[in-house]
């Protein structure tokens, strides 16, 4: 397994590793939830805890212990330290190429995801068509679900008043065990938005 450490990240560990009292001298690395919205958790735990099915990374000063529910989406990441003026702390960027097959082997399905799909068909994606835009549903995770703007939505200053003010409360009415919508568009890319 591949996991990439810049060397910011790596000095870090090394002298949080240099603090720690008790001798902890392994790095315990874990992601859950969507691969849109994943929830990493970085750990130091001493080596002895590693775990059969563990993987065990090289990271050149210390060692790093992926539970094997985790590997196929940590395959390739980078992980970084990052200070700015509001925040610090470890910041993972998973490979492309690992969210997609994450993405193919989850294969969102079930009556939710149905159901919200038959509504951005039938109620949202017609009226967002005329702005040369799709909203399309990407993952769904328990009683959340994610979802993508394309075309003229992706970058459109109006962007964020469609998913509040239509998406929300059309989905809301009609599935209302929807509990979250999450936009994961890439709205820096949007190359031809409908309101620059």
């Amino acid at each position: 397994m591949k996991l990439n450490f810049t060397d910011n990240a790596r000095d870090m560990v090394v002298s949080f590793m240099d603090m720690d009292e008790d001798g902890q001298q392994a790095l315990r690395v874990a992601v859950d939830g969507s691969p849109f919205a994943p929830h990493y958790e970085l750990t130091l735990v001493e080596a002895e805890t590693r775990a059969p099915s563990d993987v065990e990374v090289d990271a050149g000063s210390f060692t790093v212990l992926v539970d094997e529910a985790s590997v196929k989406r940590l395959e390739g990441a980078t992980v970084d330290y990052v200070e700015t003026i509001q925040e610090s702390g470890f910041q993972i960027t998973p490979d492309p190429d690992a969210v997609a097959a994450a993405m193919d082997e989850i294969g969102p399905t079930g009556e939710l995801w149905e159901r919200v799909r038959h509504v951005l068909d039938t109620e949202i994606n017609p009226a967002v068509a005329s702005h040369g835009g799709a909203i399309n549903l990407v993952d769904v995770q328990g009683t959340e679900i994610f979802i993508e703007m394309t075309g003229g939505c992706q970058g459109c200053a109006m962007s964020r008043m469609t998913l509040r003010q239509g998406v929300e409360r059309m989905v809301s009415q009609s599935v209302p065990e929807v509990t979250a919508i999450h936009d994961v568009t890439d709205h820096a890319s949007g190359d031809n938005p409908y309101f620059a």
